[in-house]
């Protein structure tokens, strides 16, 4: 046989394959092209059916698992449980950029960015990337927006809704940042870090909120009074005190935020934190955890009858780790009494419970990354 036939031979069945997978990858190519555009159509059909919010209202219990819950529904005596309002439900996945088990300030980072950042970091990526916040979002559409919580405002959750730091712990910094930011209502404990005197660069948060046109007060009674439109509320000089010596200030506090920013037509996103239940569970303190879960079902109640009377406020409740391990090996619901036992005193790695209700509530069911919720709430609030 002739050298050329042999090589026509050999080169023949190569051309033929070649041939073959150039068809089939055209077909390949056609049908991703095909399926794209099927995507693309039921995104549009589903957006179009998807209802807007106007309003969103993101509630976290720091520390909060699903025993911590499940303990307060049985202390409710069950269907007294304002858990049990909640249409749907869901969980979320808390690990950090570097850990297996986040702080508060990833996990808060996380709920309020969508970006996963390592422990201590607060609205700060691995390359000091500076990460904008869905309440930044929210202000560019002309929305109020603003959070109330049972910690210092400068503690790692409400720190995340304003504040961009590599350690959470840099309070001079971030007083600073809070004080220049664009929230109409702040609530919570810290008075300590805004005074001159206690601060090591001289200067005064508390002069640049006045200049910034906010009205700064130190008590109860002056905030559920105050009648204007941009108000600090430094209740306490340092954390506020544990529940129930401080009475119901957090449910207060909740609706006199929700009272200034609903007056605005084009909506409002607010952050509610009950920051005291990881405490209480860092504590292994059953009794502080009982009261804890307790305060922060009264101001859920309070929420949900707003959210349910307006109808176009998604609430949103999560946390952003669990603490303490926590278990429950015996308990009456009849009595609502339960036992409850702690594996240890730091923060776990275990999902957290995720509940929602209002318009869009249902796409926050399932198994999920605590970064997804913000991705969600971007989403439907068109933000």
């Amino acid at each position: 046989m002739k050298i050329s036939k042999i090589l026509a031979l050999l080169v023949l069945p190569g051309t033929m394959a070649l041939s073959g997978c150039l068809s089939i990858m055209a077909a390949m190519e056609e049908e991703i092209v095909a399926r794209d555009q099927q995507i693309e159509e039921l995104q549009k059909s589903v957006a179009a059916d998807v209802p807007v919010p106007t309003n969103v209202i993101l509630i976290v219990g720091d520390g909060m698992g699903v025993a911590q819950v499940y303990s307060s529904v049985v202390a409710q005596r069950g269907n007294n449980s304002a858990f049990l309002r909640f249409p749907y439900s869901g969980f979320s996945r808390t690990y950090s950029r570097n850990k297996y088990r986040t702080d508060s300030a990833a996990g808060g980072t996380a709920l309020t960015t969508g970006h996963k950042v390592d422990n201590q970091h607060v609205n700060w990526g691995a390359d000091s990337a500076r990460y904008n916040t869905i309440f930044d979002d929210a202000k560019r559409q002309g929305m109020s927006t603003g959070f109330v919580v049972t910690s210092s405002v400068l503690d790692a959750t409400p720190a995340s809704t304003y504040g961009h730091v590599p350690y959470r712990k840099m309070f001079d910094t971030l007083s600073l940042q809070m004080a220049q930011c664009q929230h109409n209502v702040m609530i919570g404990g810290g008075r300590k870090y805004f005074l001159k005197e206690n601060r090591k660069d001289g200067l005064s948060p508390l002069d640049t909120l006045a200049k910034r046109g906010y009205t700064v007060v130190n008590t109860l009674d002056s905030m559920t009074r105050f009648g204007g439109e941009k108000l600090v509320a430094l209740l306490y000089e340092g954390d506020p005190l544990t529940a129930p010596a401080r009475g119901n200030v957090l449910t207060q506090s909740a609706k006199k935020a929700i009272a200034m920013l609903s007056r605005n037509p084009k909506g409002f996103a607010l952050m509610i934190e009950g920051s005291q239940i990881d405490w209480a569970c860092h504590n292994n303190d059953t009794a502080y955890l009982r009261a804890e879960m307790a305060d922060f079902e009264e101001m859920l109640h309070a929420v949900l009858d707003y959210a349910q009377a307006d109808g176009n406020t998604l609430v949103i409740v999560t946390a952003d780790h669990e603490t303490g391990g926590v278990t429950l090996p015996s308990g009456d619901i009849e009595k609502g009494e339960n036992e409850v036992k702690f594996l240890w005193g730091s923060h776990t790695g275990c999902m957290v419970p995720v509940f929602a209700m209002g318009p869009g509530a249902h796409y926050f069911s399932g198994i999920q990354e605590n970064t997804d919720i913000p991705s969600k709430i971007r989403w439907l609030m068109q933000l």
